[in-house]
Formats: structure tokens, C-alpha cells, sequence
């Protein structure tokens, strides 16, 4: 069974919690996971070095546009990252991912 993850970058954990919710109570996604991390890259021609979230959520490759466009509404980066990862699954667990969300 095919979905996706979307793996989105935050600045703090609350941006990351208010985009998640955001995004089940428009029902986009069926579930979100948030992690500290660390990140470095190429930011304003030096290499950052700083600490933030990533949201991963789950839906559907149907609902991919849908929750980029969302969440570029709302994040609060000039250049959010916004990637899609094709995942598959048990059949269960994409059963109860496809009734969580609407297409």
C-alpha cells in the first residue's frame, strides 16, 4: 500500500504543533510525528548550523498539493522545506490512514 510522507522543516516545536493541527482539522493528513534535530546547510552564502523540528505527516499522494499549499500559507520560512517521501505500508495500517483523511 502507497502513501506518503511529508517531511517538513520548523523552526521551534509550537510552529511545528500548530501546522499539524492545522493540517488534521482540515482532515489533509491522518497522522503527525514531530523530532528535534539538528540541521546544517547553506543559508545567505554561510553554513547554518541550527536546531529545529521536523514534522513528518502522513496522507496520501492525492493530498500532497493540498498540504503544500497549506502549509506554505502558514509557515513561517521565506523557503520552507516541503518533501514528499513515497512510504508503503500493511494493508490496515493504509486502511485506517485512507478513512482519517478526505481527498
Amino acid at each position: 500500500m502507497n502513501f506518503v510522507f511529508v517531511y517538513i522543516t520548523n523552526p521551534t516545536k509550537e510552529e511545528a504543533r500548530k501546522i499539524a493541527k492545522h493540517l488534521l482539522e482540515k482532515k489533509l493528513i491522518a497522522c503527525a510525528n514531530i523530532f528535534p534535530i539538528n540541521s546544517l546547510y547553506w543559508w545567505e552564502g554561510k553554513i547554518a548550523d541550527e536546531s529545529e523540528f521536523v514534522l513528518i505527516a502522513k496522507t496520501t499522494e492525492e493530498n500532497f498539493g493540498k498540504v503544500k499549499k497549506e502549509v506554505e500559507k502558514i509557515h513561517s520560512y521565506t523557503i520552507p522545506c516541503i518533501v514528499r517521501i513515497s512510504v508503503s505500508s500493511n494493508k490496515k495500517y493504509f486502511d485506517w490512514l485512507k478513512g482519517a483523511i478526505k481527498e
